[in-house]
């Protein structure tokens, strides 16, 4: 054994541990300077391989000796950051020197070091780094070199780029860097690897959105050439042994006037009071195979993301809009999934099964509705759907309030719906109407009846997830009705989606409805994807997945595989997924995220435009969220502006966190309040709109 390997062995044996050099010298009886020199060598080098880590005082030792915890840096475009570690216990704060060169997305070991609250850290570490490329503002500097200044305001470190590596970018430009280099004390290096073009251009600035996401745009043209030759060879006699033919039933679709990827159709009929449901999506796993070059690009992309003005799918259009689209007037593959409703809407039966459709109709949501309300004109035109509708739209009375009566908690969520046609941005008031909430009760059940199949057959499988919230916040949000003074019984510990769902009943026609909405929506935990069955609380639902869109999602694609697998051989089918789900569920709630903080960004960049056009204007608004810098408002579409509290009548303002309320002596502004507001500009620099406060609705 060489002194490198007996000085590291007794460190990690506890002889040295969280010993600075100078007590490692006096232990082992180092006489000289150059004898004090070597050693701190051998120490930095072992540092340096990631055998050994050094804290701020100058102490080694192993990650489990500092009590270390590895985790991701949180940056602040201030200088500071904190530290999220992986198990989940609480965040700590870094001051800039305590980052030791970390920046925002770096994953690292960090230390609690104490503070006053007992919540500072200090990074001992960098394991990976967070960014390899990273979009921004290219400037030059002087002859020699240029800098990237980071769009992402919370990687405070400019990118230094050569001149010979910028590809003659433009002062100015929106770009592309690949970090190639982090000198010690130094900004990173890197070089150009992409111009997107003028910054003040604002598609350009769309797609330094797509790229800071790092989504996919193109597909490989192996990807685009398997899909090609999936649509070529269309639907063969082959594919069709085994499956269920339902070509003669009548199956319709209805989505969305612009929709191309239609992945989901319904058939329906009665037996006396025996409602016969079939929900047939589309089956996509005929076309795309378990670890070809579909398959792998489909699992990187892990979902399709929608903007206004595009789609970035997770499938080739020779699939998404082609050979797997349930198109209307041609026969394609599906698994559907049959079931048995009685008049208090139990499933008394369900089966699921590959099968062969035919959809007679591609209908709208719009003209569903229509139709469900007696519209002579839409009558006239599917004089074929009028019994089929008037079924649908009772089974979904049925289905809602049976879920109602289990506690399914209907969160009034609205979300925005921008609209980018012929150049022109639009964004509509929120309307939900009954053929909207017929497909989501159609589809959910579904997805249960599905979920409860393959967990009947021990099968594993990929869950949709949503678990009860905590108790610290079921507690805080006990809190907040107690001050509001609404009675709340229920146990913080074990509270039920029942209770929560009486609270919103109970409140249905008071003004504090949307207020307790809201917090309520903020005390529960977000939904994800898991190998574990752990139940859905939003729906009341104790075995719940996602099945109905292959096309656009990951893991409907995975559960599909396991369904068809199961179906023709169930041990095999444990056998061979087993492995996979976990996988699975953690890489696609990976890109569920990604996706959807993608579409919020570029929702608000067209947001902005929208309301460029409206400065001046006035409008009433909804408080909708409270902080200690001011106020937050939402217009009937959901557009949503700040109003700094500089800006708000002059008073001396508290904010109560926990009553989300900002009081002042004088006035006070509270959630979910109806407040008169002016557009007095926009900042398209944070994508934010700004609001002028007028006075409270009347």
């Amino acid at each position: 054994m060489n002194a490198k390997q007996s000085l590291l062995a007794q460190i990690t044996g506890g002889t040295f541990a969280l010993h600075t050099d100078d007590q490692i010298a006096r232990k082992i009886r180092l006489k000289g300077e150059s004898e004090k020199r070597a050693l701190r060598g051998i120490l930095d080098s072992l540092v340096r391989e990631g055998a050994l880590l050094r804290d701020s005082r100058l102490r080694y030792g192993t990650a489990e000796q500092f009590g270390a915890k590895k985790g991701t840096i949180s940056g602040n475009e201030r200088g500071f950051g904190f530290f999220m570690p992986e198990d989940g216990s609480g965040d700590l704060f870094l001051s800039h020197r305590a980052l030791n060169g970390a920046l925002h997305g770096d994953t690292v070991y960090a230390i609690c070091t104490g503070g006053r609250a007992g919540d500072e850290g200090e990074v001992l570490c960098i394991l990976e780094r967070g960014y390899r490329e990273i979009v921004g503002t290219f400037r030059r500097k002087n002859k020699q070199a240029g800098v990237l200044i980071p769009d992402e305001r919370k990687y405070t470190e400019s990118i230094f780029i050569p001149l010979r590596d910028s590809m003659n970018c433009p002062d100015g430009a929106k770009a592309v860097a690949e970090i190639t280099s982090y000198p010690e004390g130094r900004s990173p290096g890197g070089r150009i690897a992409e111009i997107l073009g003028d910054a003040s251009d604002f598609f350009v600035e769309e797609l330094s959105l797509i790229r800071s996401h790092r989504l996919r745009e193109e597909f490989p043209q192996a990807v685009e050439e398997q899909a090609g030759a999936c649509e070529r060879r269309g639907i063969r006699p082959e594919d069709l042994a085994g499956r269920e033919d339902v070509r003669g039933t009548l199956t319709v679709t209805v989505d969305g006037e612009d929709t191309r990827d239609i992945d989901d159709a319904i058939s329906l009929s009665r037996e006396g009071g025996i409602f016969l449901l079939g929900v047939h999506i589309a089956d996509v796993t005929n076309y795309v195979t378990e670890g070809s070059a579909l398959d792998e690009e489909a699992f990187a992309r892990g979902t399709s993301v929608y903007f206004p003005d595009r789609v970035l799918p997770m499938l080739p259009k020779a699939l998404s809009n082609g050979i797997c689209s349930l198109n209307e007037g041609v026969d394609r593959l599906t698994l559907s999934c049959f079931m048995r409703i009685d008049g208090r809407g139990n499933v008394l039966s369900r089966r699921v099964c590959p099968a062969v459709i035919r959809s007679r109709h591609r209908l709208t949501y719009d003209e569903v509705t229509k139709l469900a309300e007696g519209d002579a004109r839409m009558r006239e035109t599917y004089p074929d759907l009028i019994d089929f509708v008037r079924d649908a739209v009772e089974l979904t009375h049925i289905l809602k309030d049976a879920r109602a009566a289990r506690g399914g908690v209907a969160l009034d969520v609205r979300e925005a719906k921008i609209l980018y046609r012929d150049g022109r941005i639009s964004i509509p008031e929120h309307r939900r109407t009954v053929s909207h909430e017929m497909i989501e009760q159609f589809m959910v059940l579904a997805n249960e009846s599905v979920a409860s199949l393959m967990t009947e057959q021990n099968e594993p499988f990929v869950y949709r997830v949503h678990e009860k919230p905590s108790p610290e916040k079921a507690e805080a949000f006990r809190l907040f009705l107690g001050e509001a003074g609404i009675p709340a019984n229920f146990d913080p510990e074990n509270v039920t989606p029942y209770e929560y769902r009486s609270l919103l009943e109970g409140l249905k026609d008071s003004p504090l409805c949307a207020i307790v909405n809201r917090v309520m929506l903020r005390s529960m935990m977000k939904a994800k994807y898991s190998p574990d069955n752990l139940g859905h609380f939003g729906l009341a639902s104790a075995c719940y997945c996602h099945f109905t869109s292959p096309i656009r999602r990951y893991p409907d694609l995975c559960i599909h595989r396991i369904i068809k697998a199961a179906l023709t051989d169930a041990s095999g089918a444990r056998a061979h997924f087993a492995p996979v789900v976990g996988e699975v569920a953690r890489r696609s709630s990976e890109c569920e995220k990604n996706a959807t903080e993608a579409e919020r960004d570029v929702d608000a960049l067209y947001t902005v435009a929208y309301m460029q056009d409206k400065i001046g204007q006035e409008f009433e608004a909804a408080v909708s969220g409270v902080t200690s810098f001011g106020v937050f408002a939402e217009l009937p579409n959901t557009v949503e502006g700040f109003i700094p509290v500089e800006t708000l009548p002059d008073d001396s303002y508290e904010f109560f966190e926990d009553k989300f309320l900002l009081l002042g002596t004088r006035n006070s502004f509270r959630l979910g309040e109806r407040i008169r507001i002016r557009v007095a500009g926009v900042d398209w620099g944070s994508r934010r709109t700004r609001f002028q406060f007028l006075s409270k609705a009347e």
